[in-house]
């Protein structure tokens, strides 16, 4: 598995308990709504996929999580801090034939960004910022800068999961700022 078949959903904390539960702190809950059998956890490194045995929700974004082969406080810690990642694969994608394209956006990282009109890369989505109501793709540029563009559904033209790539209508000035 690489990191481009996968993106962030959030990261694991310290053990809950002596019989191997850990904290997850998530930003994303697609393993909960397609039913994942697996998440992929980084350690040293590498993408491991870890089967999940159970967990419990304790608020909107934190679980206890319980995995396969994880049965001590000690295996346990040895993953807190660990970054969480999902297969892209597995992730519902938008339909961007529908008029109002429902837009999975953390499965979006690492996507490149297009310009509609130029057809010249923008950048390449690093982060989401969805802190306030209007949702901001984070974009590093091929200069290096940070750019926040509007994940705004209207200005969406195409995504395309095989070629992570997202093709937008950039407002005018936009990249100016």
């Amino acid at each position: 598995m690489h990191h481009n078949e996968v993106y962030p959903i959030g990261r694991i904390g310290k053990p809950h308990g002596v019989k191997g539960e850990v904290n997850f702190f998530f930003h994303d809950d697609v393993f909960d709504q397609v039913d994942a059998d697996y998440l992929i956890i980084e350690t040293d490194g590498i993408l491991v996929p870890f089967f999940i045995e159970e967990y419990r929700f304790r608020s909107d974004d934190l679980l206890l999580l319980k995995l396969d082969g994880i049965d001590t406080q000690e295996q346990a810690r040895e993953l807190t801090n660990c970054t969480v990642y999902f297969e892209r694969a597995k992730t519902p994608q938008a339909d961007t034939t529908d008029s109002s394209p429902q837009i999975p956006t953390h499965s979006l990282i690492g996507f490149s960004i297009i310009d509609a009109d130029t057809q010249r890369p923008v950048g390449t989505v690093k982060g989401i910022d969805d802190s306030t109501i209007n949702t901001l793709f984070e974009v590093e540029t091929p200069s290096g800068d940070t750019a926040l563009i509007p994940a705004n559904e209207q200005l969406i033209s195409d995504i395309n999961p095989s070629q992570l790539t997202i093709v937008m209508q950039i407002p005018q000035g936009l990249l100016a700022l």
